[in-house]
């Protein structure tokens, strides 16, 4: 029954996103939201610019809806959909006052970090006012332990660092699309594996409606998700590795945005401290391209790697 009721949830969610595009992309398009592209990123990137962005509401709308008609009306679907959508409203901020104000940055990194702070804290006061485990555990084990307070700092820096790091990720046609869509199945099967439909299907939900954006962000793109998508696609994946309790199983699950991310931090240090590069650019996916890799090559390399980090993560989970 439940596998069935998983599959009307990709199903719906993708049926929705793929009819609700074509309307929602040329309003997108008249309104002028077309995306702006860093001078300093590849020189093919270029021709991308004005491509629609804030692509990620045809994403949440499609999550939304399809996750009222198949849940039940419980504090974890709640939570899901409070920091889905919350950090989804932070991105959208993000991407208007960039767009619209056309001030480049955005909201400002301080902005922005409280936005996320709060979410994040509300999220946690639901949590442990509704008498959630406060425990971790190693994956592959029996062993963990209930770290009490301490937990609160671990949600905070789960919170804002999936985000962030999904947001990283979001930098070529189709790549988060794909990526997140692979991370979001294995939770999928996490959650159905241990009995917790509403969030199978909310895992569920999420991989229908980023397989039907994709339709439309598949190279070459006609829509961007924007951090209106990958903050929001961010906090979902956090918020379900919390609810699931495989808070050190994300790691795994989400390496490429995990490496997305270190490459960053990486290249960040290295330059301030040695003046050096360690990447060609980053995130990494912009390395291997200024390597002469195509677009398209890098994307389906980084899903393939996707496939073998959320597949290993599963695996863990069997063996738990």
């Amino acid at each position: 029954m439940l596998v069935r009721v998983l599959f009307f949830s990709i199903a719906a969610a993708f049926l929705i996103a793929v009819l609700i595009a074509p309307l929602f992309i040329p309003i997108l398009r008249r309104l002028k939201f077309g995306q702006e592209i860093r001078k300093e990123g590849p020189k093919g990137h270029q021709k991308k610019a004005g491509t629609p962005t804030m692509g990620g509401i045809i994403i949440l709308l499609a999550l939304t809806f399809t996750v009222i008609k198949f849940t039940n009306q419980s504090v974890e679907i709640f939570l899901l959909l409070f920091i889905t959508l919350g950090y989804g409203l932070i991105g959208f901020l993000d991407d208007f006052i960039k767009i619209v104000m056309k001030r480049n940055l955005g909201l400002t990194a301080k902005q922005k970090l409280f936005g996320q702070l709060v979410i994040g804290a509300v999220f946690y006061y639901v949590l442990v006012r509704n008498g959630y485990d406060t425990s971790i555990s190693v994956p592959g084990t029996g062993w963990g332990m209930d770290i009490g307070w301490l937990y609160f700092p671990l949600v905070l820096i789960m919170t804002i660092g999936a985000s962030n790091a999904v947001n990283l990720t979001d930098g070529l046609d189709g790549l988060l699309a794909g990526t997140s869509a692979i991370a979001f199945s294995a939770y999928a099967v996490i959650a159905w594996m241990t009995s917790q439909m509403n969030i199978a299907i909310f895992s569920a939900a999420v991989v229908g409606a980023v397989l039907g954006f994709l339709v439309f962000n598949a190279h070459p793109a006609k829509v961007f998700m924007g951090d209106t998508g990958s903050l929001a696609l961010g906090g979902a994946i956090a918020g379900i590795a919390i609810l699931t309790k495989t808070e050190i199983l994300l790691v795994i699950i989400g390496g490429v945005f995990v490496m997305e991310a270190l490459s960053v931090i990486i290249q960040v240090i290295s330059y301030k401290t040695r003046k050096k590069r360690v990447f060609r650019m980053s995130p990494l996916h912009h390395h291997y391209e200024l390597g002469g890799w195509s677009e398209w090559r890098v994307v389906v390399t980084f899903w393939f790697a996707g496939l073998i980090c959320a597949s290993l993560g599963v695996y863990i989970e069997v063996l738990s």
